[in-house]
C-alpha cells in the first residue's frame, strides 16, 4: 500500500529505482498548497530539515516505508528558501550537507544544443565530474549521456554504491542527465548506474572521467584539473612556428611500463615521476627530438598495451595521477622534446563497465555487427555518424592537447576506419549509400577533427598509422586529403624489413626492393617507422631479423639504421632497437638495459646517437625532406655489387653523399658521382670502431677528381666501402 501523499506512478518508481524525474517530487515541492519535504535515502535512519537563518529548528520528515522514504510538511518554507538535511543513519552517526534536489539544472541550453549538434569541442569541461561551488556550496557536478536510459544515478563511496539514493535528472529531449552533489569531495570514487530501456541495471564507467583504476577494479575517481601550474610557457610559445615537415623529427616510442623496471620492489614499473628523472635524460642524451607514448588511456587488460581504451579522458593511473602525468609532459617540454600519445579512435572493448552498450543500447557502436565489431580484434567499432560520439571523440583529441599540452596525436589504426570491408569477406559488411567500399562517416570524422585540431593548436602534428594507398592521407582537406599532418611510411618499413632480413649473397637479386620506397617518398609526409609492432608475435627483434653471425647482425643492423636516418622521412624507432635488444619485447618485464655494458650493443646505441646528431645538425637531412627537391640518386643499379648511391640536399647547408654497401666485401677504391669539385669530408660510418665496427674508411675524407666524369656527373670522388656500412660525406668546395 503507497503510503506517501505521492500518486503510485510516481511513489512506486521511486522506491524501485526506476523514477526517470526525481527532481519533480524529491526536496521540498508544494502539494495543494502546503510545502512537503520528501527525501529518499534508503542508508537512513532520521532525517531532519533545516531551512536556513539563525533560528530555523530542525523539522522531522515522517519515514514512510522501509526503503527509505521521508515525508512531511515544512513550516515556515518560502519558494527560493535555502534548508540543509540533518542526515541519521541506521548506527546514529549523523552527518549534514544540502539536498542535491533542491538545485537547478547546471548545463545550459547552448551545452545542450551543441553537444546534440556534435560541435562542443570542450565538452570534456561539463560531463564528467567535476568540482564546482553553486550558491557557495562546495561538491561535485556529474552528468553523463544516455538517452535510452530509464534511470540513470551516480553511485559511489559517498553513498555506499546505492543507486537508489541518488537518481539524476534527465534533461529532455538532450539524453544527458545531470546532478550536483554537495559535499562529495575530490578523490571520491564513482560510477553511473544505469537502468536500461528494458529494466537490466549496469554500473558503468564514466566516459568523461578524468582519473580511473584499472585492471579489476574499474571505479572513476573525481579529480581537479585545474590546479596544476605549468612551467613549459618557452615551449608552448615557440611551438605554433615549428615547421615540422623540413625540421628534424626523430621520435622514440615508449611502452611506459616496460621500458624500465625496479626489478628489486616487485618487478614494478616507473612511476610518472621516475620516469621523468630517467627517460627524459637518456631520450635527451640520445637526440632524439619527440617521445611517443603508446596509449596512456585508462584500459583495464595490461596485454592490450593500451590499445583497448576504456577511459579515453584518463591517463592510466598505474604509473600516478594526472597531475603526475602533465609534470612528466611539462618535464620534457622543458628539455625541448615533444610528446606525442597514440590515440585509439577507431575501436574499443566489450567490457561490462565500458563503453559498449553503454545504456543498454548501442550507444557508442553500431547496433549492427556488420557495422560495429572488429572481428579480428574482438572490439566495437564508434559509431562516426552521430554527432554526440563524433563530439566525444574531437572532444577527446583536442583535450588531451588543451589540459596536457600534447604536441602531437599517432592516430591508431586508420585503414581500419576508412574502409567498411575492413578485415571482412563478402557478406560480412555493408556498402556505403553510394555501394562503395568507404566509411563516409570515418572520413568525415578524420577531416573535422585534424581540421579542428589543427586550428586551435598550430604546431601539434597529427599523424596517421595508415598501412594502406589511400591518396592524401597527410594533404590538406581543402584539396581532397585527409588533414594528416604525417603518414606512418608501413610500405619502406615491410619492404626494408624483407629485404635486410635476406642473406647478402641474396641481395642483388632485390635491389629494387630497398630502394622502392623512393618512387613514393613524396607523394606524403611521410614517417620511417621501426615500431613496436615489428618486435612482437613471433617477428624477433630487430638484430635477431638480420643475417649471419654475431658481428654481422650487428654490422647489418648500424647499415640499416644509417640508411633510415639518411632516407627522406622522418625517423621512429621503438625502444630496445637502439642497443640492439635480441629477445622479442614484453610487455610486463623491462627492457635488458644490463646489454648497453657489452661492446656491440653500446657501440650501435651511439651510432644512433650520432645519427640524431647528423641528423639534427646538418640542414640537408631535414630541409626539403618533403620534396624530390631534397634527394638526387646517383647510382641505384649497381646490384651486382649491392651498392647504392645518393644525395642530400637543402637550401642552406652542404650537399651530403652516402654510400651503401649491403654486403660483408670490403670494396676499395669505389668511384661515386659528384656534381660539384672540392674536398668531401666523411662525417659517418657505421663500420667505425667507435660503433664496434672493424674501422675501415677514408682517413677523414677524399678529394673529388676534377677531370673524372662518372655516372652522369662531371666529377667523382673514390671511396672505401666498409662491409655491411654505410658511409656519409659532406662537400666542401674550398678545401
Amino acid at each position: 500500500m503507497n503510503p506517501s501523499l505521492l500518486p503510485d506512478d510516481d511513489y512506486y518508481p521511486l522506491i524501485e529505482a526506476r523514477h526517470c524525474d526525481p527532481f519533480r517530487i524529491l526536496g521540498i515541492r508544494e502539494q495543494d498548497g502546503k510545502w512537503i519535504g520528501r527525501v529518499f535515502r534508503p542508508d537512513a535512519g532520521k532525517v531532519e530539515i533545516i531551512l536556513d537563518g539563525k533560528k530555523a529548528k530542525p523539522q522531522a520528515l515522517k519515514r514512510l516505508d522501509q526503503e527509505g522514504l521521508f515525508e512531511g510538511e515544512i513550516e515556515g518554507f518560502k519558494a527560493g528558501t535555502g534548508y540543509s538535511l540533518e542526515l541519521t543513519n541506521h548506527e546514529g552517526a549523523k552527518w549534514r550537507q544540502r539536498d542535491p534536489y533542491s538545485f537547478g539544472p547546471v548545463l545550459g541550453e547552448m551545452d545542450i544544443y551543441l553537444f546534440n549538434e556534435g560541435t562542443h569541442y570542450d565538452i570534456y569541461k561539463k560531463l564528467g565530474a567535476h568540482v564546482k561551488v553553486i550558491d557557495e556550496v562546495p561538491g561535485v557536478h556529474f552528468s553523463v549521456w544516455a538517452p535510452s536510459a530509464q534511470r540513470v544515478s551516480v553511485v559511489g563511496d559517498f553513498n555506499n554504491w546505492d543507486g537508489r539514493t541518488h537518481p539524476m535528472r534527465k534533461l529532455v529531449p538532450s539524453g544527458v542527465w545531470e546532478i550536483f552533489l554537495p559535499g562529495v569531495h575530490e578523490g571520491a570514487h564513482y560510477k553511473f548506474e544505469i537502468r536500461g530501456e528494458h529494466g537490466d541495471s549496469h554500473l558503468k564507467t564514466d566516459p568523461y572521467a578524468f582519473f580511473a583504476q584499472h585492471g579489476t577494479q574499474t571505479g572513476c575517481m573525481v579529480f581537479d584539473l585545474d590546479r596544476y601550474q605549468w612551467s613549459d610557457q618557452d615551449w608552448m610559445h615557440r611551438r605554433p612556428r615549428i615547421d615540422h615537415f623540413n625540421s628534424p623529427m626523430s621520435i622514440y616510442e615508449v611502452h611506459i611500463g616496460s621500458w624500465q623496471r625496479i626489478l628489486d620492489d616487485g618487478n614494478r614499473p616507473l612511476s610518472y615521476r621516475e620516469l621523468g628523472d630517467r627517460l627524459i635524460p637518456y631520450v635527451k642524451e640520445m637526440g632524439f627530438t619527440h617521445i611517443e607514448l603508446m596509449p596512456v588511456m585508462e584500459h583495464p587488460f595490461d596485454g592490450s598495451w593500451g590499445y583497448q581504451v576504456v577511459n579515453y579522458y584518463a591517463p592510466t593511473s598505474r604509473f600516478g595521477n594526472p597531475d603526475e602525468f602533465r609534470n612528466f609532459v611539462d618535464r620534457c617540454h622543458q628539455a625541448n622534446i615533444g610528446v606525442i600519445l597514440d590515440w585509439v579512435p577507431g575501436h574499443f572493448p566489450k567490457d561490462a563497465h565500458g563503453l559498449a552498450r553503454f545504456d543498454g543500447s548501442a550507444l557508442y557502436e553500431h547496433e549492427d555487427p556488420r557495422l560495429g565489431e572488429h572481428q579480428d580484434w574482438g572490439t566495437l567499432i564508434f559509431n562516426y555518424g552521430r554527432n554526440e560520439v563524433k563530439n566525444f571523440l574531437i572532444g577527446n583529441a583536442l583535450f588531451w592537447l588543451d589540459e596536457y599540452h600534447i604536441d602531437g596525436l599517432r592516430v591508431d589504426a586508420v585503414a581500419s576506419m576508412l574502409y567498411l570491408d575492413y578485415s571482412r569477406k563478402a557478406g560480412e559488411w555493408v556498402p556505403n549509400c553510394f555501394g562503395g567500399r568507404e566509411n563516409l562517416d570515418a572520413i568525415s570524422f578524420l577531416k573535422r577533427c585534424n581540421e579542428i585540431c589543427y586550428e586551435r593548436f598550430p604546431g601539434v602534428a597529427m599523424v596517421a598509422e595508415e598501412s594502406t594507398s589511400w591518396p592524401g592521407v597527410s594533404r590538406p582537406t581543402y584539396t581532397g586529403g585527409l588533414g594528416f599532418g604525417f603518414k606512418w611510411n608501413m610500405g619502406w618499413m615491410n619492404d626494408s624489413l624483407r629485404y635486410i632480413s635476406k642473406d647478402p649473397i641474396h641481395r642483388r637479386f632485390h635491389q629494387s626492393e630497398i630502394t622502392f620506397s623512393m618512387l613514393y617518398a613524396f607523394h606524403e609526409h611521410f614517417v620511417l617507422v621501426l615500431s613496436h609492432d615489428e618486435v612482437v608475435h613471433g617477428k624477433g627483434s630487430l638484430i635477431d631479423k638480420m643475417p649471419g653471425d654475431y658481428w654481422q647482425k650487428f654490422a647489418n643492423c648500424r647499415m640499416f639504421l644509417a640508411w633510415m636516418w639518411a632516407h627522406p622521412g622522418k625517423k621512429l624507432i621503438f625502444q630496445g632497437i637502439e642497443f640492439g635488444q635480441f629477445i622479442e619485447w614484453k610487455h610486463d618485464q623491462s627492457l635488458d638495459w644490463h646489454l648497453t655494458q657489452m661492446p656491440a650493443h653500446d657501440g650501435l646505441r651511439r651510432l644512433v646517437q650520432h645519427l640524431n646528431w647528423l641528423y639534427q645538425n646538418e640542414p640537408s637531412l631535414s630541409e626539403l625532406d618533403d620534396s624530390y627537391d631534397g634527394f638526387e640518386w646517383i647510382d641505384f643499379n649497381d646490384a651486382d655489387n649491392t651498392v647504392w648511391s645518393f644525395m642530400r640536399k637543402s637550401r642552406t647547408g652542404a650537399t651530403l653523399i652516402f654510400v651503401v654497401n649491403a654486403t660483408p666485401v670490403v670494396r676499395e677504391a669505389y668511384r661515386v658521382g659528384v656534381s660539384d669539385p672540392g674536398f668531401y669530408e666523411e662525417i659517418l660510418n657505421s663500420d667505425a670502431e667507435t660503433y664496434n665496427g672493424s674501422n675501415i674508411g677514408n682517413y677523414g675524407g677524399t678529394p673529388a677528381h676534377q677531370d673524372w666524369s662518372w655516372q652522369g656527373k662531371p666529377h667523382s670522388i673514390l671511396v672505401n666501402l666498409p662491409p655491411l656500412a654505410v658511409v656519409g660525406f659532406k662537400h666542401h668546395p674550398s678545401r
